[in-house]
């Protein structure tokens, strides 16, 4: 399972186990001879039909990692809205509670930031610790100013630190929502049958024509497993949100 998150391992295993199939294909097909007329015909419909299986199930699965990084880009924006609602929301709470609470705000954002941008697992396991400690901190703060003075205005503060806690429990879960390994595994073995039938199929052996298919399906799960890592993959999440509002806390 940690090898799917690695998109370039993903492309290599992809292309070599494709290929091999191919070339057991062609073997079999040497061994056995060329198929007669009327068993062609029949092969070649059961090959059409396995191929578009295959591509129906290659398109299903790419619309399953867009949904998941557009929805990883939409909890990005929620979570600066939240930390931006309140950091103005601080206000309403006593002098010495509302300064506390905006410098843990800050602090918490480059955290945030940082979650992002992060590839090493050491810094995350660190990131996470501190998030955590500035999460305890926001809410004893708000909760403590709450029981010495509850009000309805408080009471905003309260729930906008809510809100910043929640928006990053639902982050957290959009980058755990991974496409199911049972899919990874029918999707390479249908893919690994195609391969078996081009194979098998061919009239000649041709070293080009049976690398094409091989090559063009490893791409495709390349760019679904690239687009389903959001830590490992070339195309990511940005924090532009974040990095936004941390720059307008931080005028220069």
């Amino acid at each position: 399972m940690n090898l799917l998150r690695v998109p370039l391992v993903v492309l290599v295993l992809a292309l070599l186990a494709q290929w091999l199939a191919a070339q057991i294909g062609n073997f079999f097909r040497e061994k056995m001879g060329i198929l007669e007329e009327a068993q062609q015909s029949d092969f070649s419909i059961v090959e059409a039909a396995i191929l578009t299986l295959l591509a129906l199930i290659i398109g299903f699965s790419f619309s399953m990692a867009v949904s998941r990084y557009d929805q990883r880009k939409n909890y990005e924006e929620a979570e600066a809205n939240a930390i931006g609602t309140e950091y103005v929301r601080a206000g309403l709470l006593p002098s010495p509670d509302a300064t506390r609470v905006r410098e843990s705000l800050k602090a918490y954002l480059e955290q945030r930031i940082l979650f992002y941008q992060t590839r090493d697992a050491a810094q995350l396991a660190e990131i996470d610790a501190t998030t955590a400690r500035l999460q305890s901190d926001l809410w004893s703060t708000v909760e403590a100013s709450a029981a010495a003075h509850p009000t309805p205005v408080v009471a905003l503060a309260v729930e906008g630190i809510n809100e910043v806690l929640n928006s990053q429990g639902y982050t957290q879960a959009a980058w755990w929502n991974r496409i199911p390994v049972a899919a990874w595994f029918f999707m390479t073995a249908i893919a690994i049958f195609c391969n078996l039938l081009i194979g098998y199929g061919a009239h000649r052996k041709n070293w080009v024509l049976l690398c094409i298919l091989p090559l063009a399906i490893s791409t495709s799960f390349f760019l679904i497993a690239d687009i389903d890592s959001p830590r490992s993959g070339l195309i990511r999440v940005v924090p532009q949100n974040l990095s936004a509002l941390s720059q307008s806390l931080h005028p220069r």
